[in-house]
């Protein structure tokens, strides 16, 4: 957990239960609360102009979503969805502010974990640029891997569909396969009953 739920409660925070493909915010809304995953996981996506879904990040147990947004007066650029039976926990804009002034500690660690997720982006963002689908795959699930406590090799379940790797590295749900299989035989990665392991 980023921030300890006992701490959240005590500064007025609530929980909610979200069915699969219930929508948390929408692209364009105005950031007002802060999000904790309880369990289950969120993705944050956006829609090209084509209508194509590009995955920016699946969030999953412990992580905050989008609370960078909290700090700066902009919109989301972002979809979040619950991808399965997700339970949060919210606390408004106003009793978050008051819970960081009030703790700083909980500052220093939040600036810590934007800290790692943006380092990790960044090298993911780099891997997508390239024009070798494996590249581009390894990139995400490094990433993804990186805010795992075991990071062992084949330790790491990839929690995404190969369909859900294609949206997050914008190729083809038909190259993705290809490729999983091509990084399997180069033992980067195994799969077992279709799970990815990394």
């Amino acid at each position: 957990m980023l921030i300890e739920e006992k701490l959240l409660l005590s500064y007025g925070a609530a929980f909610e239960e979200l069915k699969t493909s219930e929508i948390i915010f929408n692209e364009g809304d105005t950031p007002r609360k802060f999000y904790q995953i309880r369990t289950g996981r969120i993705k944050l996506s956006h829609y090209n102009e084509d209508g194509k879904e590009l995955i920016l990040a699946v969030l999953h147990d412990g992580f905050s979503v989008c609370e960078l947004l909290l700090f700066i007066d902009r919109k989301y650029p972002v979809n979040a969805v619950a991808i399965e039976p997700t339970s949060i926990i919210t606390l408004p804009k106003e009793k978050f502010m008051k819970l960081l002034d009030e703790n700083p500690n909980i500052s220093r660690d939040i600036n810590t974990f934007l800290s790692q997720r943006l380092y990790y982006k960044y090298i993911m963002l780099r891997n997508n640029t390239s024009l070798h689908p494996e590249i581009r795959i390894k990139g995400a699930l490094e990433y993804h891997k990186s805010f795992s406590n075991n990071v062992s090799k084949f330790s790491f379940e990839v929690p995404f569909t190969r369909r859900e790797l294609a949206a997050i590295t914008g190729l083809r749900t038909e190259t993705v396969v290809r490729s999983i299989k091509k990084l399997e035989e180069e033992k980067y990665l195994k799969i077992i009953e279709r799970k990815v392991y990394v």
